[in-house]
């Protein structure tokens, strides 16, 4: 009995074409700020790496990592 139900219902739904129109289909506003929070979770990634990166050069140039530490005034 139940398969039955299920297949009746089933014919219905599919009877009826629900097809929207193309200018029906948009993105929205949910879409725009979705894509606006992913540009600043890429601005404060790649903030944070930066740092990140500066803080590991600068513990790089003390010596921390066991390489010989770089002299304060560089020659260039």
């Amino acid at each position: 009995m139940h398969a039955l139900s299920v297949s009746v219902v089933n014919a219905l739904v599919l009877a009826e074409d629900k097809k929207p129109e193309d200018n029906d289909v948009v993105a929205g506003w949910t879409a725009f700020w979705i894509f606006i929070g992913l540009i600043v979770a890429v601005v404060v990634i790649g903030f944070a790496l930066t740092r990140s990166l500066r803080t590991a050069q600068k513990a790089k140039d003390a010596g921390v990592y066991g390489d010989q530490p770089e002299p304060a005034d560089k020659p260039e």
